[in-house]
């Protein structure tokens, strides 16, 4: 199969919060320059699409809009347009069930719009999280919402360390309800399905964790190529699943894989 499209993640392997990794810009060029198309998808859904994409942009990957993907969009294509959605969640899930056509009622401040009921509960990461807030996608969830996961990463990768992920939250969602949750993002099925709709066939995942990333390639029938930049070291033990190649960063892995494509 000819290696055409590159799904790359961003935390841990083009930034660190707001701190660019450095020789992101140039692994991009590199690749088009190539022939291969750069796409991004990432699980943090907190920021809005734009955010991702001016980001990215600022860091010299001068994205197009429709190459970036986000574990948002992948969990309001679950919910049915017209619907209501109580959000435990950063901005950039409103703004997906927007675009669906579902209104989005943040936890812990009042009621849905109209008489509809409140179908799903939608947990991502969320900065604001308060013991209310998260009370409210419990209550929400007993009385008989369903619960949907933007994500299950545990942590988020940061210049500071890892911190709290969206997995930690809806762990908690799920564990006081006793539900399990429906993930959308990465390597679950309806994020598969989006890059698929999007992309086309995807050729190789770049990612820094196995549990998401590895299996997202492995779903996707794609190279798996693990960068040790974010959540997985290079001292690393066993994997699973087992990268087919690993670099210390995006662009010495882009510049090994371009000398050696096979």
């Amino acid at each position: 199969m000819e290696d055409s499209c590159w799904l790359i993640d961003l935390d841990g392997v083009v930034w660190l919060g707001d701190e660019p990794i450095a020789g992101g810009a140039e692994a991009a060029r590199l690749l088009r320059a190539a022939g291969r198309r750069v796409a991004f998808f990432t699980n943090n859904s907190s920021p809005r699409h734009a955010e991702h994409v001016a980001k990215l942009a600022s860091f010299g990957m001068d994205p197009a809009p429709e190459d970036v993907l986000t574990s948002a969009q992948a969990a309001a294509r679950l919910c049915v347009p017209g619907t209501s959605a109580l959000v435990l969640g950063g901005p950039g899930v409103d703004e997906a069930l927007a675009a669906r056509g579902v209104d989005a009622v943040p936890a812990g401040r009042g009621s849905p719009p109209g008489d509809r009921a409140v179908t799903d509960v939608v947990v991502g990461l969320d900065r604001a999280v308060s013991y209310d807030r998260l009370a409210d996608a419990v209550t929400t969830v007993l009385g008989g919402a369903r619960l949907v996961g933007t994500n299950e990463d545990p942590t988020l990768p940061t210049p500071a360390g890892p911190r709290p992920g969206a997995g930690a939250l809806l762990q908690a969602v799920s564990y006081a309800t006793g539900s399990d949750p429906v993930v959308a993002g990465k390597p679950h099925g309806p994020a598969a399905d989006l890059a698929v709709e999007v992309l086309g066939i995807v050729t190789t995942v770049v990612g820094d964790r196995p549990s998401t990333d590895g299996a997202f390639a492995r779903r996707l029938g794609a190279r798996f190529a693990l960068v040790h930049s974010g959540a997985t070291p290079a001292d690393h033990g066993p994997l699973d699943p087992s990268p087919d190649v690993e670099a210390a960063d995006l662009l010495t892995l882009v510049r090994r894989l371009l000398d050696d494509p096979g």
